[in-house]
């Protein structure tokens, strides 16, 4: 079983780095976020001790302190870190949320899902329309593993999965007269978002583009979002950051440049029910010309944060 942690209180940052230190990493954290009020809780969390060196090199860019106040992460929270990569932010939130709170990392495969073997159609496997349904799935849970697991004791995680569902609509009578078939066809993982309990708030950052690719099998984004809004309790909140492409651009390189319009992404969300909140220009970079891979200038591009409500 992979070392735990319990959620990060005040005085183990004091014993983890002393006062002098601790108090000197929190102002650091402060300061950084000058032009934004930074909870206290928060800029303890983002000055832990137990942080890797590999997480904490990139805060100069990833402003991970400013853009959590922003989006009003609070202890106690359910959060879902939906796609969080090697969980740099989910071991922030972790120990924002604290022993009352909970955080699910979200994870999607990225393989087409197979139909079950004795599920495709074929004239040797006719079956009755009043058959049971096969090859059914949607996710599994189970407490976080590395790198994940050393960060806290309160988070779970949850690998989301494809699953093949009944299409009764591609029936046609002219296949083989006398014979009745079962059709199927995949749905893709992000479209059978959930999570075990209602949702304070769901976090995405620097991935919500790959939902238009094929590396994820390419999912119906309407009802990728309308998942994300059935999980989130009514006033909850869908903080959403990406890698912004050209204005007007629409999805266009989502795949290609590893980017997005915000435009296009704010339409997304507004089409499932969702209230647009505001945007922040935290991550923005004027000097990125959004026509280089984002994957290659790591940290560096524009980024864009917007915030969404469900309505209560």
């Amino acid at each position: 079983m992979p070392m735990q942690f319990a959620p990060m209180q005040l005085t183990r940052g004091l014993k983890a780095t002393g006062l002098k230190g601790f108090a000197g990493a929190v102002l650091l954290v402060l300061m950084h976020g000058a032009h934004a009020k930074i909870p206290t809780y928060i800029a303890i969390a983002v000055a832990d001790s137990n942080r890797p060196s590999s997480d904490t090199e990139r805060d100069a860019d990833r402003k991970p302190a400013a853009v959590i106040a922003f989006a009003g992460l609070k202890p106690g929270d359910k959060v879902a870190d939906f796609m969080p990569g090697r969980g740099y932010f989910t071991k922030i939130f972790c120990n924002i949320v604290g022993d009352t709170g909970r955080v699910y990392a979200i994870t999607l495969p990225r393989q087409t899902p197979k139909p079950a073997p004795d599920s495709a159609p074929t004239p040797d496997s006719p079956s009755t329309p009043d058959s049971e349904p096969r090859a059914t799935s949607s996710s599994s849970s189970k407490p976080a593993t590395a790198p994940l697991a050393p960060a806290c004791n309160n988070v779970i995680d949850i690998n989301l999965k494809g699953f093949n569902k009944p299409a009764p609509e591609l029936h046609s009578s002219s296949d083989d007269p006398g014979w009745v078939y079962e059709y199927w066809s995949s749905r893709p993982a992000a479209e059978s978002f959930a999570a075990p309990e209602p949702l304070d708030m769901i976090w995405t950052s620097e991935n919500y583009h790959d939902l238009h690719n094929k590396s994820l099998n390419t999912p119906d984004m309407l009802e990728v979002n309308k998942a994300l809004f059935a999980a989130l309790k009514p006033g909850g909140i869908l903080i959403i950051e990406d890698h912004a492409a050209a204005p007007r651009s629409g999805t266009r390189d989502t795949e290609r440049l590893h980017r997005i319009d915000p435009k296009q992404v704010k339409k997304e969300a507004l089409a499932a029910g969702f209230k647009f909140v505001g945007g922040n220009n935290l991550l923005r970079n004027s000097q990125d010309p959004h026509t280089t891979k984002a994957h290659e200038m790591h940290d560096k591009t524009d980024r864009f944060l917007l915030k969404f409500r469900k309505p209560k």
